[in-house]
């Protein structure tokens, strides 16, 4: 490891670190040196705090739903109270209530709106707090790291996740307010859009290939490797970034380009001309040619990808 790279000395809170995504990116602050706060609903939260002492590093477990508002604090209070400070936060924990829009209830909606985008809400604005304290205490910015979860599903518009594409969408907008909120401070915010073989995508993705080792395509210690890094000294120029990750790639995403610009001859539109100029464009157009990024699929080699 580069010394630009070893997170000695640094503490993080991972959420949902109880298995799947969760635990592999505990597991590899941990190997970077990171003590962790672990985050779950249940006991697989001691499991894994176990897991990473026994591997002769810092670990403490916290249980709580992270779509409690007050979560967030004890999160960051964990941290502090057990290692002295807060360094570094990765949100991940969520959950999936998948419908078509005209089967979605309201619990469906709230559920993945609560655990997801609150739950990235709750924490980070409880370490944005104790960051910006420690920042005005010390009269210069503080080290801060924070890795949010979202998902390819808001750059498609997933039918069948309206719920989750919506709180994935406000999730990386959150982090490109958090990115642009806390840079004085010291803060580096980032989303990822993973993929990974987990507990919670088992449907998802066919058997596809390995790599040399043995390692599975969609082993989700391939996206943990990023987390770490994001986290990491390494990426303190890499802030308000969106990475689609997943098998042997990491691909940054460019902001959204302006395809065309219609303008009112007189300044003000009519519907006549409105009419005139919107009609005409987007007649014969490719249904498939929206704002949905469906071209990001393309850069799928793993031979993963379950069709329908």
């Amino acid at each position: 490891m580069s010394a630009t790279q070893t997170l000695q000395g640094r503490t993080a809170v991972v959420t949902g670190a109880g298995a799947g995504l969760g635990r592999a990116e505990a597991l590899a602050l941990a190997a970077l040196g990171a003590d962790v706060v672990v985050n779950d609903i249940g006991p697989a939260a001691e499991d894994v705090a176990t897991e990473i002492k026994a591997l002769g590093g810092g670990a403490v477990a916290v249980t709580g739903d992270i779509g409690d508002w007050s979560m967030g604090d004890r999160l960051v209070e964990a941290a502090v109270e057990s290692f002295g400070g807060l360094d570094i936060v990765v949100n991940n924990a969520g959950v999936l209530r998948d419908k078509m829009l005209f089967n979605l209830s309201e619990s469906d909606w709230d559920d993945v709106i609560r655990i997801h985008l609150k739950g990235h809400a709750g924490l980070s604005r409880a370490a944005a707090a104790h960051w910006r304290a420690a920042s005005k205490a010390a009269g210069a910015p503080v080290y801060g790291r924070v890795v949010n979860t979202s998902s390819e599903a808001f750059l498609f518009g997933a039918p069948g996740q309206p719920n989750y594409s919506a709180a994935k969408a406000g999730i990386t907008a959150l982090t490109l307010a958090t990115a642009q909120g806390l840079a004085r401070y010291g803060v580096r915010a980032n989303a990822i859009c993973p993929r990974a073989r987990t507990a919670m995508t088992a449907e998802a993705f066919g058997e596809g290939a390995t790599a040399p080792g043995g390692l599975d395509i969609m082993a989700p210690e391939r996206v943990a490797t990023l987390v770490a890094h994001l986290a990491s000294p390494a990426a303190d120029s890499i802030s308000g970034q969106v990475f689609v990750v997943y098998g042997d790639m990491v691909a940054l995403l460019a902001p959204p380009t302006v395809e065309h610009k219609f303008t009112a001859a007189d300044g003000t539109f009519s519907p006549e001309e409105l009419d005139a100029q919107l009609t005409p464009y987007f007649t014969g157009r490719d249904p498939h040619r929206t704002y949905a990024a469906y071209s990001v699929a393309a850069l799928d080699t793993t031979g993963t990808q379950q069709t329908g």
